[in-house]
């Protein structure tokens, strides 16, 4: 439960995406080792930062009983603050190992993009000025799940970077970044009370429906600009084929309020990226 597996398509899309755009430009896949470890490394970043999520919120107060998303086990009393910060660590644990190996393929800089990745984690709700409790969740969220996976990706695979997998992580990171102003909308009256100045409670629910609707759309338009622009195939394109997806999530988002459809959304959203992702890296693969 604190792991959160629905949220994990966040962390595999983009290694996915990524790694896919390295072998349409190679023609077949250059580091195995690599994209399994990348793989590896970006789930348990985010099951880690899930765990941390689930630790910090119940000691500031934020994970009260009135709130309208999933249980989270420290604050209802499941497991012990103790045990669940000690599989904080773990997690992070599993995850450096990854990045050490990573940093033996590919160089340095991916052990530090990786140190960064994790302080973030950390620091979205833990620390002294938690960057989540100050309406910045968005934004690391696109930054470090869509523009940093997606081209570390392509990165660990080439040691290069190019227009392709940047305009993808683009897209990416704008799906990445709904499934997290869904949560917040959910979350918007139990945040505001608990002082968690999220996005949504920033800006109102009506603003924050605006802009998942942008980040969902914005990510469809942005796939054959990519395409077209970085003068790729356009078999990726196959990824409007998720776009119906999008109109559940979108309806729930738009005219309900209850903890249910919220939490359905959700869902929703963490499949439309999934599909998405799995869409395009196939399309990818098939061009290379």
């Amino acid at each position: 439960m604190a792991a959160r597996p629905r949220t994990l398509p966040a962390a595999i899309a983009p290694v996915l995406v990524g790694t896919a755009a390295a072998v349409e430009w190679f023609g077949s896949l250059p580091r195995l080792g690599a994209f399994l470890a990348a793989l590896v490394g970006s789930i348990f970043i985010q099951i880690g930062t899930n765990l941390a999520n689930d630790y910090s919120d119940a000691r500031r107060g934020a994970d009260t009983a009135d709130r309208l998303g999933p249980v989270r086990v420290t604050s209802a009393g499941l497991v012990t603050p103790r045990r669940v910060l000690n599989a904080t660590w773990i997690a992070f644990g599993i995850a450096i190992a990854c990045g050490i190996y990573l940093a033996t393929v590919a160089g340095i800089v991916i052990l530090i993009v990786g140190a960064f990745s994790i302080a973030a984690g950390v620091l979205y709700t833990g620390g002294p000025r938690p960057y989540g409790y100050a309406g910045l969740g968005e934004l690391f969220v696109f930054l470090f799940f869509g523009l940093v996976a997606v081209n570390g990706s392509y990165y660990v695979q080439l040691e290069d970077l190019d227009a392709l997998p940047l305009g993808l992580s683009i897209a990416i990171g704008f799906l990445s970044t709904a499934i997290l102003v869904v949560n917040n909308v959910r979350d918007l009256e139990t945040d505001r009370r608990a002082g968690k100045m999220t996005l949504a409670v920033r800006t109102g629910r009506h603003n924050a429906v605006v802009l998942y609707r942008m980040l969902v759309l914005g990510a469809f338009v942005v796939l054959p600009i990519t395409l077209a622009g970085a003068g790729s195939s356009p078999l990726p394109l196959i990824g409007l084929l998720a776009l119906p997806m999008a109109i559940g999530p979108m309806r729930a988002m738009t005219n309900r309020t209850d903890g249910p459809s919220l939490n359905g959304a959700l869902a929703g959203t963490g499949a439309l990226l999934a599909v998405f992702s799995l869409l395009v890296s196939a399309g990818l693969l098939l061009a290379a």
